[in-house]
């Protein structure tokens, strides 16, 4: 048994609903213990669950207890994304085939199967140091003609193998991590893990898989390993400095600018809808309300 206080533990399952609710997505026991903000066992978590008078229980999901409605919205949403999950999976398996593509892994909504109507595929790509800007213009070709077929790949973040280290850490970068799905690249998935060990503070319990996670296919692509060749040295230089003046003019003429959309050497993170400080908006909202419902009773 952990040393973790009743209270501490309390507030951490809270805490843990509260940020999931935020995207109408009640728990699992297996998932609640995962993404759980302290670290302590799963029998411990369950008997104090069973106290907690805020916390609602429905066939297996669990969620704040006056919010039910959306196990229901799980049931749908899940059953709506797996299709859409399989495709997304193929397609990483082809991006990873990209020239100068090291690791792809399945982000967003769809990595958790929830899915909501019209969402995009979103991926995390990392790539070689000194080419992403060319790695994302392959990846953006191919999203463009997977569009004829109606799914929507949105390559929204793109980081160099030599910038691993994530610079936000808080909870929302914690739990975007560790939810997403490693399709190919294992080797530097784990050392993207490693060296953000800082996940720990926020998610202790979350060191294993998705329980979605396909078999990891390590990528030898003669395709691959021909266009790079091609692009070495300084040819290679000249058109990684050229495809992101030109990539980063086009996406702020297209998108404009905002606080989360960073483009650098070594960084694509193109955010243009302030995901991250709405979603910690709307936890915060959660956690007042709990707070505010606990001093009436």
């Amino acid at each position: 048994m952990s040393q973790t206080s009743s209270t501490s533990l309390e507030s951490a399952v809270l805490e843990t609903l509260a940020y999931s609710d935020v995207f109408d997505y009640p728990l699992t026991l297996g998932e609640l213990h995962r993404y759980l903000t302290c670290l302590a066992e799963m029998e411990e978590m369950q008997n104090r669950i069973n106290i907690l008078s805020a916390v609602g229980t429905f066939e297996g999901y669990y969620f704040l207890s006056h919010r039910r409605s959306i196990v229901g919205v799980r049931r749908e949403r899940e059953a709506a994304s797996r299709s859409a999950f399989k495709r997304a999976i193929v397609y990483g398996r082809l991006l990873g085939v990209f020239p100068f593509v090291r690791m792809v892994a399945l982000t967003g909504s769809l990595a958790v199967l929830n899915l909501s109507k019209d969402a995009d595929m979103d991926y995390l790509l990392i790539t070689q140091p000194g080419r992403l800007w060319l790695a994302r213009a392959f990846v953006v070709t191919f999203g463009r003609f997977m569009r004829l077929f109606g799914d929507r790949i949105c390559v929204n973040l793109l980081i160099s193998k030599s910038a691993l280290a994530w610079h936000s850490h808080d909870l929302y970068s914690a739990r975007e991590m560790c939810q997403m799905i490693p399709i190919t690249g294992m080797e530097v998935y784990f050392q993207l893990r490693q060296l953000n060990v800082w996940i720990k503070s926020f998610l202790p319990n979350a060191e294993s898989f998705p329980v979605h996670t396909p078999v990891v296919k390590e990528v030898n692509s003669l395709f691959q390993k021909s266009i790079e060749f091609f692009f070495r040295g300084k040819i290679g230089d000249i058109l990684e400095a050229w495809a992101m003046k030109f990539q980063t003019r086009k996406i702020a003429r297209t998108y404009g600018t905002g606080p989360e959309a960073i483009f650098s050497v070594d960084l694509c993170q193109g955010n243009f809808h302030n995901h991250h400080s709405l979603t910690d908006q709307s936890f915060r909202e959660r956690l007042d309300l709990l707070v505010e419902r606990e001093n009436r009773s």
